[in-house]
């Protein structure tokens, strides 16, 4: 397993915690952002496990 994998998992869930809190308050340009930013760290991690393949 690479080093970065528990990073970006760390990410995801912090960042979807955000994104939920953001959504509940009605924060909805920053909930685009963190959503952004959350299939951004998808993206990553998926590559980065590619890579170990």
């Amino acid at each position: 397993m690479s080093r970065l994998v528990p990073l970006y998992l760390g990410g995801i869930v912090l960042n979807g915690g955000a994104l939920a809190f953001a959504v509940l308050e009605g924060e909805y340009l920053f909930a685009g952002a963190f959503l952004f930013v959350l299939i951004y760290l998808s993206v990553r991690l998926r590559m980065v496990r590619a890579e170990r393949a």
